[in-house]
């Protein structure tokens, strides 16, 4: 019944000497109670013979429906003629109860299925060890097949062993592992094992803080124990299995993940009582060991580990760790966010529907960690504004280059309608219109004079992905033309052959332009110049 059931109901088998209320076994799942009712009849129940066998069914029936179960079953050992079954299912007249029937055939079916169970109770060990010893001196004339035979006919035997425990074997190289293996949910409690392990003088620092999390506070790690470091290992359980062992590595990790209740959690940073920033996450883990309790929070990118001591005034221990390469820019300033609260220092919570689960009080780190995550959000934030402003989304680079980062800066400045100084190559090229000028003809003639004018494309690149910024107006406060083009320059004014000319200038005292986005406010004294800007998209 355990192994039929347990794995999504809880089975409670009764002991009658008391008076059983028309119980023999209990099937609880959920809301549903089924009611298992056993008659030792090997010969049925016909109405010639037996007479007592039918009332008294009927009573143990009676008894059963005081508790309102969703389905009796009746278990005989015997093969239920016609008219003895519909006695049975007649049975539910005038009561909402389903009615079934175990008999002979179904119970043969599921000690087929469960063969183990039946080897555990009837097995006779010296007879079988011998025909097992007999075989194993045999020539294996089949190969791997015969190979294969002889391994499962061994596991089966092994199965016989217990009825709540099993090995599982196998070979690697002169080493044979074997792996106790529980084969019902609820063998720890039929059928405890117990291992007791002694150790071999202190731990290594690793090692100690690796067995106090998963002992100390029941986290989800595997924990391997070298042979230097234990003594002994003794099993207490099944007499087949209880022994010391020496010499042995020893090795322990978590059970399956038991599902959680609830999962959709919230950090929440408080100050004086106030929620002041919450940021969701998914709870993947809760746990509770010797010294305390834990508990896990994903969130996309990145993890969240609490260690809370059950000893009063004793601090808790909170690790979060997080990677914004190959997240979206929204997704990564959420958790460089949640990075900045956890270093600010103060309280906080991790909250579900139905309460807090978990909190503390942090400290604060120093003032140069907390400025190397501001600049890391600083970067992110360029990129997400960059981003949503060309439309091209993509992850955040796992690097970018110095001059990538003055770019990204520089386009976030321009796309939020600021001036911005960038970098040019130290030559600019424009065409004349034609139109003369006082302030055109003193250019011309080598005096150094304030630029200005607007280019229809400003595109940077970043992470191998070329963005267009769109128009911008750029100005700087003293270029020079080229000697030789200044002097054609004025020929050609003089020829009335300027239009289309083209001029070469370059800043005086520096490569730097300022640069204001062409849909921002111009400055009156701006005047708009057709140019050809070489370089632009690869600023130094």
């Amino acid at each position: 019944m355990h192994r039929a059931y347990d794995a999504t109901a809880r089975v409670e088998v009764v002991n009658g000497r008391g008076g059983d209320g028309g119980i023999d076994i209990k099937v609880t799942h959920g809301s549903r109670v089924r009611i298992f009712q056993l008659k030792y009849y090997p010969d049925g129940f016909p109405t010639s013979t037996y007479k007592g066998r039918r009332k008294s069914i009927r009573q143990s029936f009676a008894r059963a429906m005081e508790h309102q179960p969703w389905e009796w079953i009746l278990v005989v050992p015997c093969t239920l003629t016609t008219p003895e079954r519909e006695f049975v299912t007649s049975l539910a007249a005038g009561h909402k109860v389903r009615i079934e029937v175990w008999d002979r055939p179904m119970l043969d079916g599921l000690l087929a299925t469960h063969a183990d169970l039946e080897a555990s109770f009837t097995r006779k060990p010296l007879f079988e060890a011998a025909k097992v010893y007999q075989l194993e001196r045999a020539v294996f004339m089949d190969g791997a097949r015969d190979v294969s035979a002889r391994v499962a006919a061994l596991g089966r035997q092994v199965d016989g062993l217990d009825a709540d425990w099993t090995l599982d074997f196998a070979r690697q190289g002169d080493v044979v592992v074997q792996t106790l293996r529980a084969k019902h949910p609820r063998a720890h409690e039929v059928s405890p094992v117990e291992i007791t392990l002694t150790g071999n003088g202190p731990l290594a620092p690793d090692l100690a803080e690796s067995v106090r999390r998963s002992l100390g506070f029941g986290l989800p790690d595997e924990v391997v124990l070298p042979r230097g470091a234990v003594e002994s290992l003794t099993v207490s359980g099944p007499e087949w299995l209880s022994g010391e062992h020496r010499d042995v590595e020893v090795r322990w990790q978590p059970a399956g993940t038991v599902p959680l209740a609830e999962t959709a959690v919230e950090m929440v940073f408080l100050d004086a009582g106030r929620v002041v920033a919450s940021y969701p996450g998914t709870l993947a883990h809760v746990g509770r060991g010797s010294v305390g309790r834990s508990l896990t929070v994903n969130m996309t990118g990145g993890s969240m580990e609490l260690m809370t001591p059950e000893a009063s005034g004793a601090s808790a221990s909170l690790r979060f760790t997080f990677a914004v390469e190959k997240l979206e820019p929204s997704a990564a300033l959420r958790l460089i966010g949640m990075r900045q609260r956890i270093m600010n220092g103060g309280a906080f919570e991790v909250r579900t529907d139905a309460g807090v689960i978990g909190g503390g009080e942090l400290s604060p780190n120093s003032e140069a960690a907390r400025q190397e995550v501001a600049e890391l959000r600083s970067y992110v934030e360029d990129l997400d504004v960059v981003q949503r402003h060309c439309e091209q989304h993509f992850p955040v680079p796992g690097e970018v280059t110095p001059t990538e980062r003055v770019a990204l800066r520089m386009a976030r400045l321009l796309i939020q309608e600021h001036c911005a100084v960038s970098p040019f190559l130290p030559r600019i090229r424009f065409h004349l219109s034609g139109e003369d000028s006082p302030i055109l003809r003193a250019m011309l003639s080598g005096r150094p004079h304030a630029f200005q004018g607007w280019n229809p494309v400003c595109p940077i690149k970043i992470a191998g992905r070329q963005l267009d910024l769109g128009p911008v107006r750029f100005h700087h406060p003293r270029v020079v033309v080229d000697e030789e083009d200044g002097r054609q320059a004025l020929a050609a004014l003089e020829a009335g052959r300027a239009e289309g000319h083209v001029v070469t200038v370059r800043p005086e005292g520096g490569e730097c332009f300022r640069l204001l986005r062409h849909d921002a406010t111009p400055r009156n004294d701006w005047t708009p110049m057709p140019l050809e800007l070489p370089g632009f998209a690869e600023p130094r």
